[in-house]
Formats: structure tokens, sequence, C-alpha cells
């Protein structure tokens, strides 16, 4: 068996890049950081918590830093790939091998492996984990009312949400859900008042 062969089937989809996520590997080889493999790729983890992770794509080979968004960045290298979706995490990008500063990287990993020591994490707003079955029997009812809602971003959907389902009652629900209807149709945020 060849060494590596048992490496090779992760990158599959980006062999173009498999000598440079290569040398990210060796560099990420001296840290303490863990190599595991989730979501098909690989990612390195400290004390059990994802701290970055590897990968290619068409135009690009990159790291990402999961809670990125606590770094200092002063070489502004890293990017919010997705602004709307996350909050914590940011994605150093590299068009060639070239472009991969040892130092650089090994600086911004030692980074994110002590702010993990640290603790610092944005607690995740599991914005799937939140469903109110009342909200969706009002939506049902009424369609101004789900399409009010679907305008929302994501997190202030989740902060009405989060607001009526940590009701323990069902009453309290349905009151606070009478009183977010009125907001939602008129296209006001929870927080709004207070941003």
């Amino acid at each position: 068996m060849e060494p590596n062969s048992d490496k090779k089937h992760v990158w599959d989809k980006v062999n173009q890049w498999e000598e440079e996520l290569l040398f990210l590997k060796s560099i990420i080889d001296k840290t303490e950081l863990v190599e595991t493999i989730k979501w098909g790729g690989p990612i390195y983890v400290y004390n059990k918590k994802n701290v970055i992770g590897i990968g290619g794509f068409k135009n690009y080979f990159a790291i990402w830093f999961l809670n990125g968004v606590f770094l200092k960045d002063e070489k502004k290298r890293l990017i919010n790939a997705q602004e709307d979706k996350t909050k914590s995490m940011r994605q150093w990008r590299f068009t060639s091998k070239d472009e991969v500063n040892e130092k650089e990287v090994l600086e911004y990993i030692q980074e994110a492996i002590e702010n993990e020591k640290q603790g610092k994490v944005i607690k995740p707003s599991k914005k799937e984990a939140i469903v109110s079955e009342l909200l969706e029997n009002e939506m049902t009812q009424n369609p101004a009312l789900k399409e009010a809602f679907s305008k929302f971003s994501p997190y202030k959907q989740y902060e009405f949400l989060e607001y009526i389902e940590s009701a323990k009652q069902e009453k309290t629900k349905l009151s606070r859900i009478e009183k977010v209807i009125p907001m939602i149709l008129a296209n006001v945020g929870l927080n709004d008042k207070y941003r």
C-alpha cells in the first residue's frame, strides 16, 4: 500500500490542489491540532473543538478558521465568505503554493488555538433548531404574515422564534405571538429599537 493512498479520497473533488493542501497539512502538523475528517474534508481540532479546516475549490484553496472572527488579522488576510450566514468563520484563500507564508500561517493558527484555549466562541445560534409550531400555524392561516416573516434575515427570524419558544407555558407563547405578529407585519425586528 502506498503512503497517502488512504488520504487521496478526501480530495477527489479538488485534486488540482493536492500538493498545496499537503503543504498546508505539513504546516498544521507543526501545531498541537489533531486532524479529523468532518464534512468530507480535514478539520483540525484542539481538545475536541474544531479550530481550522482546509479544502480546495475551483479557483482557490483555503484555510477556514472556524472562530476566525476573534483573530486580530493585522495582515488583513481573512474574509468572511458568507456575510449573512456565518458570524464567526473566516477564510484565508490562496491561489498558489507560493502565496502560503508558513510563518504567517502558523502565527494565525497559534492565535486561533490560544483563542480556543481561552474559550472565545460566539454562542452558536442553532437556527435550524428552533421551530415554533404555534407561529407556523399562524403563518399557515395568514399568508401575509408568512411572507412578512420570510423577509427578515435568518438572525432576526431566529430572535422571534427564540422569544416565542423560550416561554415555558403555551399561553405565554400565544401571548408572545400576539405581540410579535404586528411587528412582523410592520417589518420591525424584535430588537430593532435597541440596535
